[in-house]
């Protein structure tokens, strides 16, 4: 069986100051299904985006900084912010054009079914839930 992989993180632009981020990642199989949990806590629904192309499903968005002041120094930072973007190919045999989302709690829980025919053209997975 071909696994999961998650591709190189994103080049830096160069232009901008903009800090880019992977969040920490999960993945599982269950009832047949890939399971995919990503930990996004802090970040709305609607700033994120899901999106499955071919074998892989690009997870992005941004997490905004409001906790810091203009004056502030860090004594220790360990939260990510800004744009974070992750690719994760799926391995054949899984059907992303019926791909289920839910964000819940800051978490972001994906199930791709097994493949039954479809799932080739590009198009957004919807997210639902409470958050």
């Amino acid at each position: 069986m071909n696994y999961p992989k998650r591709m190189p993180r994103p080049s830096q632009r160069q232009a901008s100051s903009e800090t880019y981020w992977i969040p920490n990642t999960d993945v599982l199989l269950a009832d047949g299904n890939l399971v995919i949990t990503v930990e996004l806590a802090g970040i709305r629904r609607e700033d994120l985006e899901l999106t499955a192309e071919r074998c892989q499903l690009k997870i992005s968005g941004h997490r905004q900084d409001g906790s810091r002041g203009t004056k502030c120094k860090f004594l220790i930072m360990e939260i990510n912010y800004g744009t974070f973007e992750s690719i994760i190919e799926i391995p054949e045999g899984y059907d992303l054009g019926q791909a289920r989302a839910v964000y819940q709690n800051g978490f972001l829980r994906i199930e791709v079914p097994q493949h039954n025919g479809s799932g080739k053209k590009p198009h957004q997975v919807p997210i639902s839930g409470g958050d």
